[in-house]
């Protein structure tokens, strides 16, 4: 038995002494430094504070809501970043009042739009029954949260957010979906999800022409909501700075653009066989069948 182990041990040695690292011969630049906030809500060294203590200089119209010690309450209009932004994490923290009034849509209402088209919903859904894509968390009018994390009334709720916008194609038309990541007190509510288009209350989403960078605008829906410590980064894929023609990775743009994933070339073997094969055409019946509109 001592031996057998011996032997075993001696293998898996050499099995080990053998292998060979993978490289992938992709050259990648180095990561750029940032310094993290001192906690996971406070804003790290790379972000754009929206709403902190220097008061609502970053927002048209911020002038119009009430501000204090760090608080801004939303009053007479909504508000909108001068600042314009396409992919994005977000973080914000906001309270519906401490005093509950209304039901349902007019109970601590408010939203944040990214890109001034694509709302995610702000409401007091704390035992308070609406329809389920217009309470909090909800992609408005497109897909509910998966679960309900509202805290009660007049406490602080957090988002984080990551988005990234509609991809175009050269014609303006959409050819991959704008998606979101929505946090919602530290639980997942929406994960990924493509997004079918503007969030309207009063027709079906479909996506509208706009810019590559828009602004982030919170609404006022006649409720004195009040948002703190609102900030925002910048997302930038990082790109190769070589790769090489001959690896066996499949590769990708890093912006998930229109392009197709595609593999690796062929081998020469490979392409040759594939060209040199015979090609054999569809029957007549199945032909007709194929172009035969569903």
């Amino acid at each position: 038995m001592r031996s057998f182990l011996s032997l075993f041990c001696c293998l898996a040695v050499a099995s080990v002494a053998c292998g060979q690292e993978f490289k992938s011969g992709i050259e990648w630049p180095e990561p750029k430094v940032i310094t993290p906030g001192e906690k996971p809500s406070d804003a790290p060294s790379d972000a754009i504070v929206l709403i902190g203590a220097d008061g609502m200089s970053a927002w048209e119209g911020g002038e119009k809501w009430k501000f204090e010690d760090g608080v801004a309450t939303a009053a007479k209009g909504g508000i909108s970043t001068k600042q314009k932004f396409g992919d994005i994490q977000l973080h914000m923290e906001w309270a519906s009042p401490d005093v509950v009034k209304g039901t349902g849509q007019g109970r601590g209402n408010s939203g944040v739009f990214l890109m001034n088209h694509y709302e995610i919903q702000v409401l007091d859904s704390y035992e308070n029954e609406t329809y389920f894509d217009g309470q909090a968390g909800a992609v408005y009018k497109q897909s509910p949260p998966m679960v309900n994390a509202m805290k009660k009334p007049g406490q602080w709720n957090t988002y984080d957010i990551v988005f990234t916008k509609p991809v175009r194609n050269e014609k303006g038309d959409v050819v991959a979906p704008a998606r979101i990541t929505v946090i919602h007190n530290g639980v997942v509510v929406q994960n990924s999800y493509p997004i079918r288009g503007s969030t309207n209350w009063h027709k079906p989403p479909a996506y509208d022409r706009h810019k590559d960078a828009e602004s982030i605008s919170l609404q006022f829906h006649g409720n004195p909501v009040r948002f703190r410590n609102m900030w925002v980064r910048e997302i930038q894929p990082i790109e190769p700075t070589f790769v090489p023609e001959d690896t066996e990775m499949v590769r990708w743009r890093a912006d998930w653009s229109n392009e197709k994933i595609t593999a690796a070339p062929a081998k020469e073997s490979e392409a040759t066989a594939e060209a040199e094969a015979p090609k054999t055409e569809a029957p007549k019946e199945e032909a007709k069948k194929e172009e035969k509109p569903e």
